[in-house]
């Protein structure tokens, strides 16, 4: 029963927590540091008492280790959250963080000197030429908007540049994270949650550089309209309620990730975060009517397709060896 509540909970939890980021991106643009601090905090305190036990318990992997690990973790998280300021749409977003198989593959035969078969190479091309042409088609988009006048600084064109920039970068250092935890969890061996606790908890510090403009967006969170929960009889200001949907459904999304890696295997679990960004996708299209044409739709499958010859989801639904030879001598 374990897999499949676990793949309940990330669809839930994963698919929900889009819902909420956009309705949070929508209503006050510029809010993604507010929103990545109150998610750091509520895993950073779960972990405390849960699984370091208050500090009590000693970490299995030196924190030095953790420390180099949290600041991939730290940019990674806030460069992508920042990106959805620079005039990037959250599908682009979302299609534009699916090239994580590109990143991971051109870095492990850059870094581990790895090589792969013709067949994830080939899936590789695929999911960049359907990255590509969503790229290509929101540039139209954003080109064909008219410009800002010199008053108001650089061109809409000119920020959505800038947030592409911002985008390769953090699927770059991803990549390179992804790399890093590796190269650690063969020395060290796999510890999630601890993992999980240390890269929320370190790297809460660090929120005092961004702590102007977080407290800035309190205030503006604070000053929404009310909402009245009728389950609770609560009335609350509807972004602090959409922020706290927001930080639950992320940890019921992590939490469901976690449980699919000790559960299944890697495949299963690739393939299930696929789904889930792809559902993901489909429904921000169509519930908050985001611009998408034909071509958009095209890259959108090319991605799709892609990571799915990148899994090689089809060997699971071949006959095992010997049933091939029990059907073999039926025939």
């Amino acid at each position: 029963m374990k897999p499949a509540v676990a793949v309940v909970l990330v669809f839930a939890g994963c698919c929900s927590n889009v819902v909420f980021l956009e309705l949070l991106a929508r209503k006050i643009p510029g809010c993604g540091n507010l929103v990545t601090f109150a998610q750091f905090l509520f895993i950073a305190l779960e972990g405390l008492i849960f699984e370091a036990d208050f500090g009590r318990k000693r970490p299995f992997i030196p924190i030095r280790y953790y420390a180099v690990m949290v600041a991939m973790f730290f940019a990674v998280n806030v460069v992508n959250n920042y990106a959805l300021n620079l005039n990037i749409s959250m599908p682009l977003h979302m299609i534009f963080r699916s090239g994580s198989l590109i990143a991971s593959m051109v870095l492990g035969i850059i870094i581990l000197k790895k090589r792969y078969s013709l067949s994830k190479y080939l899936s590789i091309v695929l999911v960049s030429v359907g990255i590509f042409i969503c790229t290509l088609m929101s540039a139209h988009q954003v080109a064909s908007q008219p410009s800002a006048s010199e008053e108001d600084g650089p061109s809409s064109f000119l920020w959505w540049l800038l947030g592409i920039g911002a985008l390769t970068f953090a699927l770059l250092m991803s990549a390179r994270m992804g790399i890093f935890q590796e190269t650690i969890y063969k020395q060290f061996g796999k510890h999630s949650r601890e993992a999980l606790f240390y890269n929320h908890f370190l790297p809460l510090p660090g929120f005092l550089l961004l702590a102007p403009d977080i407290y800035n967006h309190m205030l503006l969170f604070s000053g929404s309209e009310p909402l009245h929960i009728p389950v609770v009889e609560v009335t609350m200001p509807s972004m602090w309620f959409f922020l706290l949907m927001n930080v639950l459904t992320q940890y019921v999304c992590i939490r469901g990730v976690f449980i699919l890696t000790t559960e299944c295997t890697s495949l299963t679990v690739t393939l299930v975060v696929t789904l889930r960004k792809f559902v993901s996708l489909i429904f921000s299209i169509l519930y908050f009517r985001n611009p998408f044409m034909m071509w958009h739709w095209i890259g959108t499958l090319f991605v799709f397709i892609g990571t799915l010859m990148y899994t090689e989801v089809w060997k699971n639904f071949r006959p095992a060896p010997s049933e091939e030879k029990k059907e073999a001598k039926k025939d």
